[in-house]
């Protein structure tokens, strides 16, 4: 079960570590984010609170991706189905230039 859940997470560029979150806990966990139950609940805790902004009468979900950009890494959060899918990426954006 696990490895069809994880599958392709590990071919991503630049990826650190990865979770696969249910509202049960963490289904799976790999890198810097293995066994990373802080992580897990805190992004838990954003997608519910995203979750909560609806636009009137749209029934899809309000997103289906979030970032998360911090100086060093970028964390992509997938929702799929009843499950939430957390890549931990390093973050290689330039700076802009400066003429």
């Amino acid at each position: 079960m696990t490895a069809a859940l994880t599958a392709g997470l590990d071919r991503i560029p630049d990826q650190l570590g990865y979770l696969v979150i249910s509202e049960d806990g963490v289904l799976a966990s790999a890198g810097e984010l293995e066994n990373d139950e802080v992580t897990a609940g805190v992004m838990m805790q954003m997608v519910r609170t995203a979750s909560r902004f609806r636009l009137s009468g749209v029934a899809e979900p309000p997103f289906k991706r979030m970032s998360v950009i911090l100086e060093d890494f970028v964390y992509t959060v997938t929702v799929s189905g009843q499950k939430v899918f957390v890549v931990k990426r390093q973050n290689n954006q330039q700076e802009p230039i400066s003429v």
